[in-house]
């Protein structure tokens, strides 16, 4: 007389029982770490299954909290580990200036001011009213005024070469700071790029295994309404 299947777990012959072949793999797994000697041709009753399907659930769920406060963490540490690259560039070229440099980006920022030109609009003047009211003997530069020409000329020849200094180290200024904005940008992209794809990884994996639970829902439904139908046999 052939002896009518047992469930595994309680090891009681029931009207219920489902095969391991139609048990899902997932849910096998689960039921195999407990028992070992669960195998293709063994058997499970339903309240059995639906308490691993409980348990594997939970789990389940369980794992997608870890996974959301171990990415938490990731970010947390790759914030503090990251080498942060955007960097101070005024500081970096105040700290590679001489003296002539300052002395020069000080005359020209004296020189492109109203300070300035009023100074020399007022010095100018004096210099022409002084030639001009003083008598001939007085006048230190008379009409045509040439020693204000030769000194006007003078101011222009250095003046020029100071502000070409000014502006140059300007362009380097601006280079630089080009140079350190393309990096930042850059990280900027890549790291958007690599928080959209984490996103993308996790987003699918959680809708995988919603699926999962949905889907052993659905089977529990089944059954439970294979149960309640009276034709059942």
């Amino acid at each position: 007389m052939v002896e009518p299947p047992q469930c595994l777990i309680c090891r009681q012959s029931r009207r219920h029982l489902m095969p391991a072949s139609m048990v899902r793999s997932s849910i096998g797994k689960l039921i195999q770490a407990n028992h070992p000697d669960w195998n293709d041709r063994s058997y499970i009753c339903l309240d059995d299954l639906n308490l691993y399907r409980s348990r594997f659930v939970e789990e389940v769920l369980a794992e997608e909290r870890g996974e959301l406060t171990n990415l938490e963490t990731d970010v947390i540490r790759s914030l503090k580990e990251q080498e942060i690259i955007a960097e101070n560039t005024n500081k970096e070229i105040a700290a590679s200036m001489s003296f002539g440099d300052r002395l020069a980006d000080a005359m020209a920022s004296f020189g492109g001011s109203w300070a300035f030109l009023v100074l020399f609009a007022a010095g100018m003047s004096v210099w022409i009213l002084y030639n001009s009211l003083q008598e001939p003997k007085r006048q230190i530069d008379p009409f045509p005024f040439i020693l204000l020409n030769l000194v006007l000329s003078c101011l222009a020849a250095v003046q020029a070469p100071v502000i070409m200094m000014s502006q140059n180290r300007q362009e380097s200024k601006d280079r630089l700071r080009a140079e350190n904005d393309y990096r930042v940008n850059l990280k900027a992209e890549l790291e958007i790029r690599h928080l959209h794809s984490k996103m993308d990884m996790l987003l699918t994996h959680q809708w995988q295994r919603l699926l999962e639970i949905q889907q052993i829902q659905t089977e529990l439904i089944q059954q439970i309404a294979q149960r309640e139908d009276p034709a059942d046999p």
